[in-house]
C-alpha cells in the first residue's frame, strides 16, 4: 500500500448541519480515509476535495477554532464519522477526534460514533461522560482473510473486543453488518457472535455504484465464480429477489433467537440490558411496496 498524502486544512467549523434522519449535525474531523475499503460508498466525496489521488490515498486533517458555547448542542444528535472514520490510525498522533470530544465534554450533546477501529478504547472514559452515547463498529464478516482483501482497518476480532469493552462499560453499542456481500457475508454467524455485546444490529446491503463497482464484480468473478451469476442478477439486472429472501430468512432467524426484527427504526428507548434489536436497512421500501402489489 502506498503512503497516503496527508496534510492539515483549516476549517471554520467541524460541525455541519445535517439532513440525515439519524442526527442533527454531521461531524468529520478528517477528510478522506486510509482504510482503503474496496467497497467504500463515500468515495464519491473525493470530487469535493480537490484531490487527484485515489480515494484511500489521501487524508486531510481538519483544524478548527475551539468550539464556543458548546452547551448550545445540548440534546442535539451529533454523528461523528458520517463519512470518514474518526479513529483512523493517524488519530493516534493527530488526536483531532480526541480534541473534539474534549471541547464538547459537558455540553449535553448526544453522540453517535461510527468506526472500524479499536483505537476508540483510548477515549472510552471520555465518551462515557456524554448522555446516551453510542458507538457502532462495521463487521461484515468473521473471515479475517476476506476482511483483509476488503480493507486495511484492524481485525474483526479487535473490533469485537472493543465493542465488548464499551458494552460492559455501559455505553450503547451497535454491530453494523455492512455491507452484506450476497452469498459471502454470514449474517447469522455475526449475529450469534455479537448478540451478547451490542444493543443494536444494523443490516445494510452491498450497494454497488460508481467507480468501485467494476472492481468488486471482477473480485467476485475471480474469487467466487459460483456467485458471479447472482451478482450479475442483482447488480446488472436489478433483481431484488435475493434481498427479499434474506429479509424473510433473517426475520425467521431472529424469531428463533427471541430477538425483535424491525425495518428502519433504531429507537434507543429500550432498556440497556434488553436483547439487541435487529434493524433492516436494505432495500426495505422497495421490498415492502413490491410485496403489497403482489397481495
Amino acid at each position: 500500500m502506498e503512503t497516503p498524502v496527508i496534510q492539515e486544512i483549516e476549517v471554520k467549523s467541524v460541525l455541519s448541519k445535517s439532513n440525515l434522519p439519524v442526527c442533527e449535525y454531521s461531524v468529520n474531523p478528517y477528510v478522506g480515509c486510509t482504510h482503503g475499503c474496496r467497497y467504500c460508498y463515500a468515495s464519491f466525496m473525493k470530487r469535493f476535495t480537490g484531490h487527484t489521488e485515489p480515494w484511500g490515498a489521501f487524508l486531510d486533517i481538519k483544524v478548527w477554532p475551539e468550539i464556543r458555547n458548546p452547551e448550545k448542542y445540548a440534546g442535539k444528535e451529533l454523528f461523528i464519522g458520517s463519512v470518514t472514520d474518526p479513529y483512523l490510525p493517524q488519530e493516534e498522533t493527530c488526536g483531532r477526534t480526541r480534541a473534539l470530544l474534549e471541547q464538547l465534554q459537558g455540553s449535553g450533546a448526544k453522540l453517535s460514533i461510527a468506526t472500524k477501529s479499536d483505537l476508540i478504547l483510548r477515549d472510552l472514559d471520555l465518551i462515557k461522560t456524554f448522555p446516551d452515547a453510542r458507538v457502532s463498529w462495521s463487521v461484515n464478516t468473521l473471515d479475517e482473510n476476506f476482511k483483509n482483501e476488503m480493507d486495511n482497518a484492524v481485525s474483526i476480532e479487535r473490533r469485537l473486543a472493543a465493542m465488548e469493552a464499551f458494552h460492559r462499560a455501559g455505553v450503547r453499542t451497535t454491530c453494523f453488518i455492512s455491507p452484506i456481500f450476497p452469498g459471502i457475508t454470514d449474517v447469522e454467524a455475526i449475529i450469534r457472535r455479537a448478540g451478547n455485546i451490542c444493543n443494536l444490529i444494523w443490516l445494510e446491503n452491498l450497494n454497488l455504484r460508481g467507480s468501485y463497482k467494476s472492481g468488486i464484480m471482477e473480485y467476485v468473478r475471480e474469487k467466487y465464480p459460483k456467485l458471479f451469476p447472482l451478482y450479475q442478477e442483482i447488480y446488472n439486472r436489478g433483481n431484488r429477489r435475493y434481498w427479499e429472501m434474506l429479509d424473510t430468512g433473517i426475520q425467521a432467524f431472529a424469531s428463533e433467537l427471541g430477538l425483535d426484527y424491525v425495518t428502519n427504526d433504531d429507537s434507543m428507548k429500550r432498556p440497556f440490558d434488553s436483547p439487541p434489536l435487529i434493524v433492516n436497512y436494505f432495500y426495505h421500501e422497495k421490498i415492502k411496496k413490491r410485496a403489497k402489489r403482489k397481495e
